[in-house]
């Protein structure tokens, strides 16, 4: 495998430890939860009833069930073929926030659809080996079906690995792995899904090998995913394969499923995939390598060696670092450009992805899923980061932030418009939320009806079902239309009316009870130019109560952060019911102001404008996966000098 990739995770760690060890920590950095990660000796003395952190760290998000879309938008992609795996570093080892940051510049995970799992990826030996995922993104990507695996990086002795911590991840006490068992503790209490092993200590034998084998049994049996990294062999050697071949056979033969180095050919991957079909096991549990860290969607790869033309994917697909579209761009609207072209191709549309150019988009191949199974459905088209927070429409909050655990499902094709002539443009817009951080825009002069399709469904109604619309369109008529697909049925429905501020529209579909909705369209007919943002679409069954507030809401710990500033960690017990979010709040006397929010029951609030000696009402309300909000709970807080 590239080294470059080790050399990266070290250099990046070593400068914030730098910068920490030339700054002493404050209460405010004592305060903030971190990601957690560990050497194989020191996760065994992890406890989550002593681990402060441990609390913060939980996702509180189920895995969703996805489903094929009724109508795809890509007939060239395959449904139920090869899968999607992505390897992405948030931040350093070290350094990784838990529940999200005031900075608008993060890599914000848009295209779920795309992705079966993603390996929060990270490691180092001078910080730890073993790396649970932070909460955020766990939340985010279970609410759209994605699996989220941890990462033990045990790196080559180049980079400072050391054969004794291989020995002793996989040492035995009787018929138990110790480490093993921690792993599983942390999976289960974080709410994760699996973990991903790269084993690429050199120094090793047949009975580390075979140790190694016995590991991956036992964690098993726990009903947590394992995938390995082809570097180990069945000598103990960190010999990489770029292949499932005689060598890593009895690692991929007891793991779930086996991520391919880099160099692989055309000839190898069709004899790993014979090779998994002798071994009774599917060729998409093994994932071809991309290493797109460098170059993106300008890295050369052998596309038909995995996807030939007119016959059945030959392995599923690995991707190592697609952050980069993040990392290489120069602001959040290059970021979303860039992210699109990587997964939808140059064209901007997953149902046009025809292209001379080498990189076609993810979607000319995977046709993509839907998580949107079961009611009620509500989206703010919310990307997890912005520039500022509003709550039904009116901004509480000025200040830039991330926090993927309020992401909401985002549309399921980014962009597919049908029409004749000039077709308006859909975006993400940052300047005008309705809730949360992003709206959706729809610009331009449509010469033609134009059809913005957004999401594909799978919604059984009932006698109560509604759908709810929020938009504004300045002074002028909508000229916009809600399309709802019931199979190969239609139902338009009208959203006409001047809207200058933000309008609601809601329309019963209790004559469509027991019928299943396929899919949700915009519709906007011909005529001027317009400027529409769409702040809310929702199909829901509603409710005559409100959920219940938040009880028994402390505080463990407040920090000033500056002097104007404080930072506090808030703890309270679950509402009864299904909850998607909690939202904490500053009660002026006159305003709210949005602290933050999360899925969880625990959240840091990183920044309360609090004066020195100042009293703050702090507010925290529940919300209904409907957006029924609760009473608050409330607290006090006093800044400290």
């Amino acid at each position: 495998m590239p080294t470059r990739r080790q050399f990266l995770v070290l250099s990046s760690t070593a400068a914030l430890t730098s910068l920490l060890s030339e700054t002493p920590a404050s209460a405010a950095d004592v305060a903030q939860p971190y990601a957690s990660y560990w050497h194989p000796a020191t996760i065994l003395d992890w406890d989550p009833s002593t681990d402060r952190d441990a609390r913060y760290n939980r996702s509180a998000v189920p895995l969703a069930r996805r489903v094929v879309p009724a109508r795809p938008a890509n007939a060239h992609a395959h449904p139920n073929e090869a899968r999607v795996q992505t390897l992405v570093a948030y931040a350093p080892t070290s350094g990784n926030p838990a529940q999200g940051a005031l900075d608008m510049n993060y890599y914000a995970t848009n295209y779920w659809q795309y992705i079966d799992e993603l390996v929060f990826w990270g490691g180092s030996a001078s910080e730890g080996l073993i790396l649970a995922p932070n909460p955020t993104v766990t939340d985010a990507a279970h609410r759209n079906g994605v699996r989220v695996i941890g990462n033990v990086f045990l790196p080559p002795t180049a980079y400072g690995g050391q054969i004794q911590w291989v020995r002793d991840f996989v040492r035995r006490e009787g018929d138990r792995f110790p480490v093993a068992d921690k792993m599983v503790q942390v999976a289960r209490h974080y709410g994760f899904d699996g973990w991903f092993l790269n084993q690429e200590t050199a120094g090793g034998n047949t009975q580390l090998a075979n140790d190694m084998r016995d590991f991956i049994v036992y964690m098993k049996k726990s009903g947590l995913r394992v995938i390995w990294y082809d570097a180990m062999t069945d000598s103990g050697s960190v010999s990489w394969q770029n292949a499932l071949t005689a060598r890593n056979r009895m690692f991929f033969e007891q793991s779930d499923e086996m991520f391919m180095n880099f160099w692989w050919s055309a000839q190898g991957l069709a004899n790993s995939a014979a090779l998994a079909r002798q071994m009774g096991r599917s060729p998409y549990d093994l994932a071809s390598g991309v290493d797109v860290e460098a170059s993106g969607y300008n890295t050369s790869v052998g596309w038909a060696s995995v996807f030939p033309e007119n016959k059945p994917h030959v392995t599923s697909l690995g991707f190592y670092r697609p952050e980069w579209t993040f990392k290489s761009a120069t602001s959040p609207a290059d970021f979303y450009a860039r992210d699109n072209r990587f997964w939808v191709g140059p064209n901007g549309d997953p149902s046009n992805t025809t292209t001379t150019a080498n990189w076609k988009g993810v979607a000319h191949y995977v046709t993509e899923l839907t998580p949107i199974t079961t009611l009620p459905f509500v989206t703010n088209f919310n990307t997890g980061h912005g520039r500022k927070f509003a709550v039904n429409g009116t901004v509480r909050s000025e200040q830039a932030w991330n926090n993927l655990s309020l992401q909401d499902v985002l549309p399921t094709w980014r962009w597919s418009v049908t029409g004749t002539g000039t077709k308006v443009t859909p975006s993400l817009d940052w300047d005008d939320p309705y809730d949360g951080g992003t709206a959706l825009k729809i610009t331009g002069t449509p010469q033609s009806a134009n059809d913005v399709r957004l999401f594909a469904t799978s919604l059984k109604l009932s006698g109560g079902s509604q759908l709810e619309v929020v938009h504004r369109t300045g002074t002028g008529p909508s000229r916009l239309q809600a399309v709802l697909r019931f199979g190969t049925t239609e139902r338009v429905l009208d959203l006409g009316g001047v809207s200058g501020a933000w309008r609601r529209s809601v329309f019963p579909l209790g004559e469509h009870s027991g019928a299943t909705l396929t899919e949700i369209s915009l519709r906007v007919l011909p005529g001027a130019a317009i400027t529409a943002f769409i702040g809310r679409i929702g199909v829901t069954n509603p409710v005559m109560t409100p959920p219940a507030a938040p009880s028994g809401l402390r505080v463990e710990q407040v920090s000033r952060t500056g002097a104007t500033t404080a930072s506090a960690r808030l703890t309270w017990t679950r509402s009864p019911g299904a909850i998607r979010q909690y939202r904490v709040y500053k009660w002026t006397g006159s305003e709210r102001i949005f602290l933050g929010g999360t899925a969880n029951d625990a959240y840091f609030v990183p920044a309360i404008p609090l004066g020195s000696g100042e009293t703050a009402q702090i507010e925290v309300e529940a919300v209904s996966e409907a957006f029924d909000v609760s009473p608050p709970a409330k607290i006090s807080v006093t800044g400290t000098p």
